[in-house]
């Protein structure tokens, strides 16, 4: 017979990669978690793990055999939390990936008001930009910017209209001067940050249908998108970022958008998910209200001063692709 134990064991090697990981994890002895393995692979009659002194992974059969050994924790889970606490109140805990820079200054503050109406819920926070694997990494949810390039993702839209824009500080345009179309890019200092170990300086923009792309450069580079926003307020360049990101600062006059005319990247934002089953009753909440508030943040594209013409109506850069 499968023991759970086993199951769980399982589960965190292979998100993390090594035996000895998941037994400090654990608190228990290395011994103990390939003792577990190799009874899960006779009871499976599978071998789950290609294992070498330097080395540590998954087998088909494993990598087959994973998602349902998480969804088998998952309703364990949900089933416990179910007998803790009565139907109408929600339980347990959390893990969630957001990137930083929306995740501190403007996703924080609706998960504390949601941990304050949900005192029995525990959050606990991954703030980064490296891209979360779900079927991997210790997460329940991740909150994602672009397009989904796994269909095996479960999504629910939280702003599908947000798109990047080019902003600068007003101190750097009088400086340096504002851009009157795309190639001045190429003149200015650009703040570049990495996404997964590349460096992001290859900057996108749709035209006439087709995808115009910049190859950009700047002396400073950070692996935080938050630091690029606080570089672009601080006078150190031009930011492309999210709308939601840059919001707030062009809101308050610390930033200004730049080639308005000029549509910028989509890059709708989603909540994420291994299984339809993990959208728990906490997790629909939580995604509802995010949503409220992030589509009334883009929605503010459709009539911030920055992006109407002198009639009135708003320019291309805010119409969906």
């Amino acid at each position: 017979m499968i023991r759970l134990e086993d199951v769980t064991l399982f589960v965190r090697s292979a998100a993390l990669g090594s035996f000895s990981s998941a037994a400090r994890e654990a608190d228990i002895l290395p011994g103990q978690v390939s003792a577990a393995i190799n009874r899960l692979e006779r009871d499976l009659n599978k071998r789950l793990f290609a294992r070498s002194t330097r080395s540590l992974r998954l087998t088909a059969e494993g990598e087959a055999w994973l998602p349902y050994a998480q969804e088998m924790l998952s309703i364990l889970q949900a089933g416990t939390e179910r007998l803790r606490g009565s139907e109408d109140e929600m339980q347990g805990e959390l893990k969630i990936a957001i990137p930083s820079d929306i995740g501190r200054n403007i996703i924080l503050p609706v998960i504390t008001a949601f941990c304050e109406k949900h005192p029995k819920i525990s959050i606990r926070l991954y703030l980064s930009d490296h891209v979360s694997d779900v079927f991997r990494d210790p997460v329940d949810v991740a909150i994602r910017y672009g397009m989904l390039e796994n269909s095996s993702y479960v999504a629910l839209p939280l702003a599908e209209d947000n798109r990047r824009v080019l902003t600068a500080s007003p101190a750097y345009l009088n400086k340096h001067g504002r851009p009157q179309q795309l190639d001045d890019l190429l003149q200015h200092h650009c703040l570049l940050y990495t996404l997964n170990g590349h460096v992001y300086d290859k900057w996108s923009f749709p035209e006439n249908g087709l995808r115009r792309q910049l190859t950009v450069s700047s002396r400073l580079l950070c692996d935080d998108a938050d630091l690029v926003r606080r570089w672009a307020v601080a006078g150190m360049g031009i930011a492309y970022k999210s709308w939601i990101d840059v919001s707030p600062d062009v809101l308050a006059g610390r930033l200004e958008v730049l080639l308005p005319q000029q549509p910028g990247e989509a890059v709708p934002l989603n909540l994420i998910c291994p299984h339809r089953k993990q959208f728990s009753p906490a997790i629909r909440e939580l995604h509802a209200l995010l949503r409220d508030q992030l589509k009334a943040i883009t929605a503010l594209m459709r009539t911030h001063p920055a992006f109407l013409q002198s009639d009135g109506t708003v320019l291309p850069a805010n119409q969906s692709a």
